[in-house]
């Protein structure tokens, strides 16, 4: 697969090492040369293009008409619609990726035709409000705009659930316990899958229940 990333931040680092370490092919794109020249560095098996991933030609020189996948994470709202609509209506991109940094815009994305819009501020608003302390979440995907999340939860000692079954865990019905981290390998868990200390939960749930979800882990929120 061919995947274009146009942006800077962690976000980028993350997702073009996530990207190779499967086989796929990466090109990012950024307007700032240093910059560039650093990701060259950081990322030697990804093709770095210096350039305003907004302009066509940017696009073309980067491989837009042979990629499945174009992401746009730029600080940028309307830099990120151009890019994704460029690369859907003239490079016939199947898939086009945004972050928006104000929420309002998300409708505005998808009726343009953007494939997947995510707004970052309405994670952190959504976890602010639920009190939520994230020091044991060490990943939080949100899927569809936010509507369902992925967290990834470290247990530690002295956690209620620690020696408990899944089936005897009162976790809210709005969320599920799809695997279990164990000394680096996976587990798929069971009723009578027993929890540890240091297994890493992997828990698909609805945001809204986010914070009873860590209630039953850790016996408090704060």
């Amino acid at each position: 697969m061919n995947i274009i990333i146009v942006g800077g931040g962690k976000e980028v680092h993350f997702l073009t090492k996530s990207f190779l370490s499967k086989g796929y092919r990466v090109t990012i794109i950024n307007k700032d040369e240093e910059y560039c020249k650093k990701l060259a560095r950081i990322h030697e098996r990804a093709n770095i293009v210096h350039g305003d991933g907004t302009k066509p030609y940017i696009l073309e020189d980067s491989g837009a008409a042979y990629s499945q996948m174009v992401i746009a994470l730029t600080s940028n709202d309307p830099d990120n619609l151009v890019i994704c609509q460029v690369a859907e209506k003239m490079f016939k991109v199947i898939k086009t990726f945004a972050i928006v940094n104000d929420p309002r815009n998300i409708e505005i994305f998808k009726k343009l035709g953007v494939d997947t819009v995510i707004s970052t501020a309405n994670i952190i608003s959504s976890l602010i409000e639920q009190k939520i302390a994230v020091d044991d979440i060490t990943n939080l995907i949100p899927i569809e705009e936010g509507k369902v999340s992925i967290m990834e939860i470290e247990i530690s000692k002295g956690y209620p659930v620690v020696g408990n079954i899944l089936s005897d865990i009162a976790f809210p019905k709005e969320a599920v316990v799809g695997c279990i981290m164990r000394n680096g390998i996976a587990v798929i868990p069971r009723g009578n899958t027993e929890v540890k200390e240091e297994d890493k939960l992997i828990i698909l749930s609805l945001p809204n229940v986010q914070s009873a979800v860590l209630r039953v882990i850790r016996g408090r929120t704060d």
